[in-house]
C-alpha cells in the first residue's frame, strides 16, 4: 500500500484495534493463470483477531464452493484490506484556497499465508466464535446445541475456516496531517456540519491526531474561515 510517511501508522496496538472496530474486511487471493498471468480472487468476510502462542491471528471462514477456497488449498499468500471511515475533501474547506480536492481515508492491509481448518469440529468453533463475538452484544448469543445436526452437520460440511498470521501489516490514516492547523479546523468543523456517520467518524479521528500531536487547543481555539 503506497504510503506516505506522513499518513502511516505503525503501533500494533492502534493497528490491531482498528481491526477489530472494522472486521468485515477483504480478503484477496492470487494464483497463475492458464495464460501465464494472475488469476485474482476476492471475498468479503467477517474477521475475528486471535491471539495464540503471543502471536496474534486473523481467522474467518468462507464456502467451499467459493473458488477462492482452491486458491487457498493450492497455499496462495493472502492480503486482507480493511476499510475504515472516509470522505470527500473539498478544498472549499480549507483556509488556503489555493490547494486541491482529495480523499481522507483509513485502512489496514494484512499479508500473510493461511492456515486451513477443515475438521468440522474445529470450523465449528470457528462458527460459533464468530456468533459469540457479534451476537452477544445484541441479546444473543445463538448456539448451534439449539440446532438439530440434519441442519448442522450439512453446513459444516459446506464450510471451511482458516488463520492468517499477521506476517506483514501496514496501516494508513490519511487525515491531512501535512495541512495547517487552520486548514484541518476547517475540514473538521465542515465534516461535522455534514453530519453523516462516516463525516463524523473522519472528523473524529482528526480530533484524535490533534490531540496526539499536542496540538488540541490549536485546534479548539482556531478561529473558523468564513
Amino acid at each position: 500500500m503506497y504510503t506516505p510517511p506522513a499518513y502511516a501508522e505503525h503501533d500494533p496496538a492502534t493497528l490491531r484495534a482498528f481491526m477489530r472496530a472494522h472486521p468485515f474486511a477483504t480478503l484477496v487471493t492470487a494464483t497463475a493463470a492458464a495464460d501465464g498471468g494472475a488469476a485474482t480472487n476476492a471475498t468479503h468476510l467477517p474477521f475475528l483477531l486471535r491471539q495464540r502462542d503471543g502471536a496474534h491471528l486473523l481467522v474467518t471462514h468462507l464456502a467451499r464452493a467459493n473458488p477462492q477456497w482452491r486458491d487457498l488449498q493450492a497455499g496462495a499468500q493472502a492480503l486482507v484490506l480493511f476499510q475504515g471511515p472516509h470522505a470527500f475533501i473539498s478544498p472549499g474547506w480549507y483556509h488556503n484556497r489555493q490547494t486541491f480536492p482529495t480523499w481522507n481515508y483509513t485502512a489496514v492491509h494484512v499479508r500473510g499465508r493461511p492456515r486451513l481448518v477443515e475438521a468440522p469440529e474445529d470450523v465449528r468453533g470457528v462458527l460459533q466464535a464468530t456468533v459469540d463475538t457479534y451476537d452477544a452484544p445484541l441479546g444473543g448469543p445463538w448456539r448451534f446445541d439449539a440446532m438439530p445436526d440434519t441442519l448442522v452437520l450439512p453446513r459444516l460440511k459446506a464450510i471451511a475456516a482458516l488463520e492468517i498470521p499477521l506476517t506483514h501489516v501496514e496501516g494508513k490514516m490519511k487525515l491531512n496531517q501535512d495541512k495547517s492547523v487552520a486548514d484541518r479546523l476547517g475540514v473538521i468543523q465542515a465534516l461535522e456540519r455534514r453530519g453523516d456517520p462516516q463525516s463524523m467518524a473522519v472528523a473524529g479521528l482528526m480530533r484524535g491526531q490533534a490531540d496526539m500531536a499536542g496540538e488540541d487547543s490549536c485546534v479548539a481555539d482556531a478561529r473558523p474561515w468564513t
